[in-house]
């Protein structure tokens, strides 16, 4: 299921004239029956509430007083969620002659046009205040306290988030926890302010168009209005012209490939970075420690400590905590099985909750390679909100691949990229003729519509991302590594890490030392296989100096990196 939860309004939504009727409790009962959860989020006082609705029960969780205290209905229990107002502030209305005036636990309501007098005392009485309107009616409540705070606080306590709900409501003060859920619907009668807002207005009024939406719910998960509201997408690029390059949060698979050093963690990143940024839940898969440093990312594991299944659960049990399982303590060959038994109990915690919104697999042909005899029980039929990134497409399970519906191809040859992918899912690559791209581009494509390839511009995490420290610093760059080879190819001498080309750097003759670094070597190797821009200008500098002794030279490089990288750790 897409949508785990309807959290409505009360007055003038659920209910007409302080009544709800039969056949919208009927249908509330058909929600409940779905496995589906429901919040009541009102402003009126709980004891009114209560005794209007008796059947209360059939939600999950009550936020009332507009977000200042949520009920849990099978407990009894009340959780405040906010200070009420001094007694003071409440006497002094009275003296204005504020009239029809109601205190609940928190909030402290009225009618208009007495506005403007609660207005006078807040102003009076240096108090940090805020007057929401739901039509004719004033609420009062500390500042921060709105129907999607409240919101927020029951949906936790659910193991849920916004983007699994479902919201319906019709006046003004509906507008914050409408805004915030995954899918806004207003029912027939609501505001034009509430109609404007919303992905859908229900034809009926009140309890009929929430009995209408319900129905809708569970008979196909709104699956109509994916990606209706616009301020849920995600941009994972530009397109030539700089308008943003979108696509929907959910029921998307995005496979992201190229050459080695050519992209495509740049790439990654940041959509991971603008996921967050739309609270979605994010889980990576990292084999190299690339994503160890992001921000808002919780780390688990590393050379030593393989994370076990249960501590990635428990992380990610709260809503808003992003994990990066670091790899680096699980051999290459153990990893499509730890990979497996991860990714079995992802899918069960992502049936129960509908969470983490998106998984990240990067080196995916590592996890989950075309040999494994036990893709068919790992995958499902539909992988679901999945980035894969991977140098080699053809290296991963024709099935998996069969899943993608966008292809990013990043370096310098994305067709023959993109023809690796055709040839491993049996496709015949149509490359349009006059389609180019530069260095920054990307060329995308969906390979499960009509949509033409197009060129993208690739846009970096707006965070400053230094790589990670231990694969540059001490790991094994591999093919990437730099070789000391001088005039004539004399030595041969590998450091595959800024760790030893420091030390090397250090012993190696002055002709050596020097050869490389008149070329521009250090600089281009700085740039190109370490993907540090700023490393690689402040080199580039001192090679053009000529007036530095070749002793100078190499302190000053060895010192640039030390800096960086902290290679003492």
């Amino acid at each position: 299921m897409r949508y785990l939860v309807l959290a409505t309004d009360y007055d003038g939504t659920l209910a007409s004239e302080g009544r709800v009727s039969e056949a919208t409790i009927a249908a509330l009962e058909r929600l409940r029956v779905s496995g589906r959860r429901a919040i009541l989020v009102t402003g009126r006082r709980l004891e009114d509430l209560l005794g209007v609705f008796p059947e209360v029960e059939l939600f999950d969780y009550v936020v009332a007083e507009n977000g200042a205290l949520v009920y849990a209905p099978q407990t009894k229990q009340t959780v405040l969620l906010a200070e009420p107002p001094p007694r003071e502030f409440v006497e002094r209305l009275r003296q204005l002659g504020v009239e029809n005036l109601a205190a609940g636990a928190v909030i402290i309501a009225t009618w208009q046009p007495h506005h403007l007098t609660v207005l006078q005392a807040i102003q009076e009485m240096g108090l940090e205040l805020h007057i929401v309107f739901n039509k004719d009616a004033v609420m009062v409540l500390p500042s921060g306290v709105n129907k999607a705070s409240g919101l927020d606080y029951a949906l936790r306590k659910l193991g849920l988030s916004f983007h699994e709900a479902v919201g319906v409501g019709d006046a003004e003060n509906d507008y914050s926890f409408l805004h915030r859920c995954e899918c806004a619907v207003a029912v027939s009668n609501a505001t034009p302010s509430i109609q404007r807002l919303v992905a859908r207005v229900t034809r009926g009024v009140a309890g009929d168009g929430v009995a209408e939406l319900i129905d809708d719910l569970v008979g196909d998960d709104l699956v109509g209005l994916q990606g209706s509201l616009a301020q849920h997408l995600v941009m994972i690029g530009t397109s030539l012209d700089g308008q943003p390059f979108t696509v929907p949060p959910y029921a998307m698979n995005i496979l992201v490939a190229g050459p080695s050093a050519s992209g495509k963690t740049t790439v990654t990143a940041g959509i991971v970075e603008r996921l967050i940024e739309h609270a979605y839940q994010v889980c990576i898969f990292d084999p190299e420690g690339d994503y160890v440093t992001l921000q808002e990312v919780i780390t688990l594991g590393d050379r030593r400590h393989a994370p076990s299944i249960s501590e990635a659960l428990s992380v990610l049990e709260d809503p808003k905590v992003n994990l990066n399982i670091s790899l680096l303590g699980v051999p290459l060959a153990d990893r499509p099985e730890y990979f497996g038994q991860m990714f079995t109990r992802l899918r069960a915690l992502r049936t129960r909750t509908g969470r983490p919104h998106w998984l990240v697999l990067d080196e995916a042909h590592h996890l989950m390679p075309a040999e494994w005899g036990h893709i068919g029980v790992a995958l499902p039929y539909q992988l679901g909100e999945t980035i894969l990134v991977t140098v080699h497409p053809e290296h991963l399970p024709p099935t998996l691949l069969s899943l993608v519906d966008l292809v990013i191809a990043v370096g310098p040859a994305p067709e023959r990229t993109l023809r690796g992918f055709c040839h491993a899912t049996g496709r015949e690559l149509a490359w349009p003729e006059g389609l180019h791209h530069s260095s920054h581009q990307a060329i995308a494509w969906y390979p499960q519509s009509e949509q033409a390839m197009q060129p993208m511009r690739i846009v970096a995490p707006r965070r400053d991302r230094v790589r990670h420290r231990r694969k540059y610093a001490e790991g094994d760059m591999r093919y990437h590594s730099f070789y000391f080879r001088g005039p004539g190819n004399r030595h041969n001498l590998k450091a595959q890490n800024l760790n030893i080309f420091a030390q090397i750097a250090e012993g190696i003759d002055e002709e050596t030392w020097l050869f490389h670094l008149r070329r521009g070597d250090y600089s281009r190797w700085f740039r190109d296989a370490v993907k540090d821009r700023y490393l690689a200008d402040q080199a580039e500098r001192i090679e053009r100096r000529s007036n530095l002794l070749p002793d100078d030279a190499r302190n000053l490089i060895r010192r640039l990196i030390e800096a960086r990288y902290t290679l003492a750790e």
